[in-house]
């Protein structure tokens, strides 16, 4: 049980019990790499280049940064509180139930959809072997009912390795990571030895050819976001790692270095490695007909039949790998969310492995339900992105508040700049979800719409005690969905016939977006601090334990 020092504006940390922390440091750090390196970066080269041509080096740099600024947040938010589940339990902490459910609603939801995302990655590559797994609708790739039921296969798969326990998981991990990086380096040098056309960089409209803010149309658009998207699990893992104060930082920020440096590598190396008369329509033109990905397409072009071989099989590990993340990461969402008292106790149930398994259940059943709406890869990434990102963006504003309402809580790792890197995650995570446009993040306000009538549903008729919501202390989260819906519909970005609002198609543009983005923010990231829980309230919201 938390409780507030006499002397301090600090608290006593309840951590989680039941849970095995057998996770080492290089392990945390490899649920982090893998998750980044799985069905992104096998279709973000080629995807990324359409949008913005050479200009996509500078996408991944950008997606880099911004995905570091928000992590650094985290990072410092993981070593204070090292429990399972933290990017949501840390809204709940900072703001109380309110704001709690709202980013575990939304990143359950956006988790839950990850692991299918990675399965059907699996199945399209596997498609030239077996063309009966997918069949072409509109141009765009989707499972038949066969390859239905080979998906749902790879889900209980996942879930039984999910279920038999984190060291059996880390294992598991820890080897398919090392392929993982082996491939991708193999992928990157191989390219640089086979065919390196530096004019390519400048041919065909100019390092720029669709303009700067291209650049950062790719960051949702092309996938890149939802390449880095990973960073989050060694914050995930905190409450089951040896030694979080040590291991979490490290895990956070040594994902995104690593895998940064080897994307921005295998962007030129791909765009260099292209032949010149596939350049012929532009950047926008490039294709690979008949062929499941890029990559494996560029390889055999260039003659390489061995690596094109090698990438097929790496498509099946890589996304296989980062479904199998995303389905032990979904399960401690739905046991964080249980914790904070916004799901049913029943969540939290462990086997004698230390897993959730009725979570672990219900993450199977639920990821299966993703594959109607979603049946292919590229119908799927953008409402990932947006969503993720989004919850996000909690890390920012609670790590500003906890700043403020317990400025002498042990810290062992503490960032430098007060406000001003907490406010550029903010922004850059705001920015993010107006990039992804109206076609998208419409769904997404509905879905989190959807969420409250969940909840004020579950509040009825809930047999446990529950939280307070502290309306007063997550207000600034309706303020805040309110004014990035505005600002999306009136934007000039997703206009889509099947939108039930015609949105997307107004004035606000690239620049006067960023303008108006870096306004609304700050004023959202005061108003949060202003109306943040007092003293008291967020010692409760930290220590109450699960009824």
């Amino acid at each position: 049980m938390a409780a507030p020092s006499s002397t301090t504006r600090s608290t006593a940390v309840r951590l989680d019990t039941g849970l095995r922390r057998d996770i080492g440091r290089r392990s945390l750090l490899f649920t982090g790499v893998g998750s980044i390196i799985g069905s992104g970066w096998l279709f973000s080269a080629l995807s990324a280049a359409k949008i913005a041509g050479p200009g996509a080096i500078f996408s991944w740099i950008i997606a880099a940064v911004i995905v570091a600024l928000i992590g650094l947040t985290f990072a410092e938010l993981s070593v204070m509180f090292p429990v399972t589940g933290g990017v949501i339990r840390f809204a709940q902490y900072g703001f109380g139930s309110f704001a709690g459910f709202f980013a575990g609603w939304v990143m359950w939801v956006a988790c839950a959809a990850s692991a299918p995302s990675e399965v059907l990655a699996v199945i399209q590559y596997a498609k030239p072997y077996l063309p009966w797994l997918m069949t072409s609708e509109d141009g765009v790739l989707v499972a038949t009912f066969p390859g239905l039921l080979v998906a749902v296969g790879l889900m209980a798969v996942f879930s039984v390795i999910n279920v038999l326990g984190v060291k059996a998981f880390v294992r598991f991990n820890d080897l398919l990571v090392w392929w993982k990086l082996l491939v991708i380096v193999v992928v990157v040098v191989a390219f640089f030895a086979l065919s390196f056309n530096a004019s390519n960089l400048v041919a065909h409209g100019g390092m720029f050819p669709n303009g700067g803010g291209a650049v950062f149309t790719a960051l949702p658009a092309g996938g890149i976001v939802f390449a880095y998207l990973g960073f989050r699990q060694g914050i995930e893992f905190a409450g089951e790692s040896a030694d979080p104060q040590r291991n979490v930082p490290f895990a956070v920020i040594g994902s995104i270095v690593i895998t940064g440096l080897l994307y921005v590598l295998l962007q030129i190396a791909f765009i260099t490695g292209l032949p010149s008369e596939l350049l012929g329509g532009g950047w926008s033109e490039v294709t690979f007909a008949d062929v499941a990905g890029p990559l494996a397409g560029l390889a055999t072009l260039l003659g390489a039949t061995w690596l094109a071989i090698t990438l097929y099989a790496d498509a099946i590990v890589s996304p296989g790998d980062t479904g199998l993340i995303y389905t032990a990461v979904t399960t401690r969402i739905a046991y964080a969310n249980a914790q904070n008292g916004n799901a049913p106790l029943a969540l939290t149930k462990l086997n004698g492995r230390g897993v959730p398994w009725l979570a672990a259940l219900l993450t199977f059943v639920f990821g299966c339900v993703f594959f109607l709406p979603f049946p292919g890869w590229q119908k799927i990434i953008g409402f990932i992105t947006s969503a993720t990102v989004l919850t996000f963006a909690f890390g920012p504003v609670v790590f500003g508040a906890l700043r403020r309402t317990l400025p002498d809580q042990p810290r062992p790792f503490r960032l430098p700049g007060g406000d001003t890197i907490a406010y550029l995650g903010f922004l850059s995570a705001n920015l993010i979800v107006f990039w992804t446009g109206w076609q998208i993040n419409e769904k997404l306000f509905l879905a989190i719409a959807v969420g409250y009538v969940f909840l004020a549903a579950y509040r009825r008729f809930a047999r446990r005690s529950l939280p307070a919501l502290d309306l007063r202390a997550g207000s600034w989260c309706v303020f805040w969905i309110a004014g990035m819906a505005i600002i999306s519909y009136f934007g000039e970005f997703g206009a889509a016939p099947d939108a039930l609002l015609p949105g997307g198609n107004g004035p606000i543009g690239m620049v006067s977006g960023a303008i108006i983005m870096a306004v609304f923010s700050a004023a959202i990231y005061a108003y949060a601090m202003i109306t943040r829980p007092t003293f008291e309230n967020t010692v409760a919201n930290i220590g109450a334990p699960t009824p």
